[in-house]
């Protein structure tokens, strides 16, 4: 066994802004109950998509869109974090 620490890979990681939307269609047996409550259905939901089809979730449709977008029509709270982000990569290079 080694100890000594790899050497740090140096990327050129770049980051940009996305919209992306997912239009899905499956049947799902769940309980009644989650259906009220959007948000965790939502959870629920991706959590599911993510393991991928079993006898509890049959995907019937999916299609994803993502495409770049100008930084300028993102939130003043993701700009920041654009800056913190690559000002991180900056840092470690």
């Amino acid at each position: 066994m080694n100890s000594k620490a790899l050497p740090r890979q140096i990327n050129n990681i770049e980051v940009g802004v996305y919209e992306c939307e997912i239009h899905l269609k499956f049947r799902l047996i769940e309980e009644k109950s989650l259906l009220g409550d959007r948000e965790q259905l939502l959870q629920v939901l991706l959590d599911a998509l993510t393991e991928g089809s079993d006898d509890f979730l049959e995907t019937l449709q999916a299609s994803v869109k993502a495409q770049e977008v100008s930084e300028f029509k993102a939130s003043p709270q993701m700009r920041r974090q654009m800056m913190r982000l690559r000002n991180a990569i900056d840092n470690s290079q």
